[in-house]
């Protein structure tokens, strides 16, 4: 199928009464993060149902025309498709191929061209770990290895760009399932300071899920240094794993230097 195929059926599932539902549901009014976006109305599951029919065989110069589309769901279908051939392209016997490194390298590329196209937290969310996270676990021919991968992350960090800088901590999921905590401390810390409220929920999640999954002392260690200056979501969504005696010792924390202090009164450190 063509980009214009898909999107025309696509078109043709469309609900107007979940359209209203999630547009509301992802702020598409006046002055929310999600101002102007467009959505048809399809559920995630017939999205991802349309790609599981279509990706491995779908071509992929026709991947932008699917990112550039108005469509929420359609630029959604794009992503996946994305992270479904990149997938196919991250088994094991595949890993050090020298051509599935290139091409693996190919969609991390157009990935990034189109990031501002993953406009909203649910399509940065469902692609960032699964492309960007698995290629920081992979080998790459673009660059020096680890330092190019982190610059690329830090440009993303650095962008301006909310989805962007989005992607530079919610990918760090995929590397903190694999034991490597250091791009989660890494972004989390650049995040710290971050002024919207979906960056605090991010960093939040990304630093409670490297502690379920890298040890739940790195992250006591981390709160231990930056919960005086942690905005509360980010703290909240962080020690959500936690006992309830523990989640409201750090609640508790007042924004200033003896937070330590106050902290090893009640749990064992």
């Amino acid at each position: 199928m063509t980009a214009g195929e898909v999107t025309e059926y696509m078109e043709s599932l469309r609900n107007d009464e979940q359209r209203r539902v999630l547009m509301r549901f992802f702020k598409t009014g006046p002055g929310e993060y999600g101002e102007g976006d467009e959505f048809l109305g399809l559920k995630v599951p017939q999205t991802r149902e349309i790609v599981k029919a279509v990706a491995k065989d779908f071509p992929s110069d026709e991947v932008p025309a699917l990112l550039m589309s108005k469509w929420h769901e359609v630029r959604l279908c794009g992503l996946l498709i994305l992270v479904d051939k990149f997938g196919r392209l991250s088994i094991k016997r595949l890993t050090n191929d020298m051509e599935t490194i290139k091409k693996r390298d190919a969609i991390l590329t157009m990935y990034l061209h189109y990031a501002e196209r993953a406009n909203n937290w649910d399509l940065v969310d469902l692609s960032a770990p699964k492309i960007l996270g698995a290629w920081l676990l992979l080998p790459t021919a673009l660059g020096n290895g680890r330092e190019y991968k982190q610059q690329v992350l830090d440009g993303l960090a650095k962008s301006g760009n909310l989805w962007r800088q989005r992607m530079s901590i919610v990918c760090t999921w995929k590397t903190s399932q694999q034991g490597d905590p250091s791009w989660c401390l890494r972004y989390a810390k650049m995040h710290l300071h971050h002024p919207h409220d979906l960056m605090h929920k991010a960093v939040g999640w990304m630093l409670r899920e490297m502690g379920k999954r890298c040890g739940m002392d790195l992250l006591r260690d981390f709160l231990r240094q930056h919960v005086h200056e942690m905005p509360r979501t980010t703290l909240r969504y962080a020690i959500e794993k936690m006992s309830e005696e523990e989640r409201q010792t750090w609640m508790k924390m007042p924004e200033a230097h003896n937070f330590q202090k106050n902290v090893a009164k009640t749990i064992e450190i």
